[in-house]
């Protein structure tokens, strides 16, 4: 079974960067569909990024476009989503998340059937 586990979050002010981490144990992720979601109180968790398969083609969302890149590390089974100009709008807590093996789509909660614990990330202004 594998598990995840986040890190990296933090509180900054906004215009800074962070990176996070996902730590996969258990399998290798390096073929799998690996995403990050955010959670702002109040709101539905929603779709940050995506990397997919051994290309590692990406996809993140359009409120992020430009600022927010998602990378793996294959050698370390760890997945990062490095975050620049940080918006007080990114507040929220960032949950890794694996993919269904039979996902063809990437982009909703019930498309990943494995989460990690979460991490908060904090932006002020």
């Amino acid at each position: 079974q594998v598990q995840l586990v986040e890190s990296g979050g933090g509180l900054v002010q906004a215009g800074a960067s962070l990176r996070l981490a996902c730590a996969a144990s258990g399998r290798s992720i390096s073929s799998s569909g690996m995403g990050w979601f955010r959670q702002a109180p109040g709101k539905e968790r929603e779709f940050v990024a995506v990397i997919v398969g051994s290309l590692g083609y990406t996809s993140v969302a359009d409120s992020v476009k430009g600022r927010f890149t998602i990378s793996r590390d294959n050698a370390k089974n760890t997945v990062y989503l490095q975050m620049n100009s940080l918006e007080r709008e990114d507040t929220a807590v960032y949950y890794c998340a694996l993919a269904r093996t039979s996902s063809t789509s990437y982009y909703r909660r019930g498309d990943y059937d494995t989460w990690g614990q979460g991490t908060q990330v904090t932006v002020s202004s």
